[in-house]
């Protein structure tokens, strides 16, 4: 019997094969699941619906407001956080607009997946 050993688990720390590390994140109705940073409005994460000039159309968007476990939000657009538990996403929201889009990193698999494994931050 032959399995495949998708990630494995040495001291706490989870590894996975390179190809699936690097593997670009699965697309939403062929849009891009990327990490969006706003001159002003912030950080987001989701699907990049349209795209004009400096503003842009977002889908299932959650605002990155607070991460850890990531040294930059290059590491967190491939790796995803180490630290979710201190990581203060809230809600995903449908749609939003952003005006002033200065970056946009392309995420992978790991790091969409990371993203939506972090628990709903909110104020009570």
């Amino acid at each position: 019997m032959n399995q495949k050993i998708n990630e494995l688990e040495i001291n706490g720390v989870v590894y996975v094969p390179k190809t699936e590390a690097t593997k670009q994140a699965e697309t939403f109705e062929g849009m891009e699941y990327c990490i969006v940073r706003t001159y002003s409005a912030g950080v987001f994460a989701a699907y990049v619906e349209k795209r004009e000039g400096k503003e842009a159309t977002l889908r299932k968007a959650r605002r990155l407001w607070y991460w850890d476990g990531a040294s930059s939000l290059s590491q967190l657009a491939v790796d995803g956080t180490t630290k979710p538990q201190n990581c203060k996403f809230p809600a995903e929201v449908d749609k939003i607009e952003v005006t002033e889009v200065i970056e946009i990193s392309y995420c992978t698999e790991k790091a969409k997946q990371s993203i939506a494994g972090v628990k709903v931050w909110q104020q009570n």
